[in-house]
């Protein structure tokens, strides 16, 4: 697996060159460094810890976080996510190069909030009668059981809190790279609202098995 953090920064639209117009996704990724090296025998399992955006006042960080930063000489990142990706040690840079026009990546990060919301907008509920006086315009209406159990039955269906979810996209095509912005454009939609972190991961090609 090959990945990189990023940041999305919002959504434009690009013709191709036989003049379709196609949508895409504007994405800030990396440079990312590779605070720390997660070893088997040490951690139990390998992954690459990665830092993207640094924190302008350093005041804001911890001192535990300071020390830790301190280990591979690196600035103090905002965020801190880990991959399990190959060829590469600590302290290393990784830029979106890595990555190339055409191809396939996995794309999480965090959907937008929307507070609490009713069934009608969390869950699609038709709602009730919308004339006057029908005082039952958007409830969830009868939710519960008779005399026996007595209760709601756990998973119902009820108003709550929506969105602020972790969300992964597969197979989204690259659109272009341009390595001296640190910018990936993706075709369609991604997960979040403009400035939320997102993770960039790519399964690598399976090499084919000799006869």
């Amino acid at each position: 697996m090959k990945g990189i953090l990023g940041k999305k920064l919002g959504m434009t639209q690009v013709f191709t060159e036989d003049g379709r117009l196609v949508p895409v996704t504007v994405i800030e990724a990396g440079p990312a460094k590779v605070v720390q090296k997660k070893q088997k025998d040490k951690d139990g399992y390998e992954a690459l810890q990665m830092g993207f955006e640094v924190i302008k006042k350093e005041k804001n960080v911890t001192k535990p976080m300071k020390g830790h930063f301190k280990k591979t000489a690196s600035p103090c990142y905002r965020y801190l996510k880990e991959l399990q990706v190959d060829g590469f040690s600590a302290g290393d840079e990784i830029t979106v190069d890595i990555f190339s026009k055409g191809e396939k990546v996995t794309v999480t990060g965090t959907s937008k909030g929307k507070g609490f919301q009713g069934v009608m907008k969390r869950h699609n509920y038709k709602g009730g009668p919308g004339s006057h006086g029908s005082m039952f315009n958007r409830a969830p209406g009868s939710v519960g059981a008779s005399a026996s159990p007595s209760r709601v039955y756990k998973n119902t269906k009820l108003p709550g809190h929506m969105g602020s979810e972790r969300i992964t996209i597969k197979n989204i095509e690259i659109f272009d790279v341009r390595k001296e912005q640190n910018i990936m454009l993706v075709k369609g939609a991604v997960p979040g609202a403009n400035g939320c972190y997102l993770m960039i991961k790519s399964e690598l090609p399976v090499p084919a098995k000799e006869s």
